[in-house]
């Protein structure tokens, strides 16, 4: 969206104003699942890596990756 002209931007925010966006409760949402990742962990790697992700502005998600990826270069 960063090649949007001024009036497509005002139409946009004009859209997203008067209409309310449909949601779908169904299907847990980015945060919902980064919850079901971390209930998964004992309560010390949660808080690690949820400090982690905060300090380095990622997603637990990412976080847990990165050390996947790490331990698989190190090959162990």
């Amino acid at each position: 969206m960063a090649d949007m002209t001024d009036e497509e931007y005002d139409a946009l925010d004009e859209r997203w104003t008067q209409t309310t966006p449909r949601v779908n409760f169904a299907r847990p949402g980015v945060f919902a699942r980064q919850r079901t990742l971390l209930e998964v962990l004992d309560k010390v790697t949660a808080n690690y890596i949820m400090a982690r992700a905060e300090a380095t502005r990622q997603t637990p998600a990412q976080i847990i990756g990165k050390i996947v990826h790490q331990e698989i270069a190190a090959g162990i």
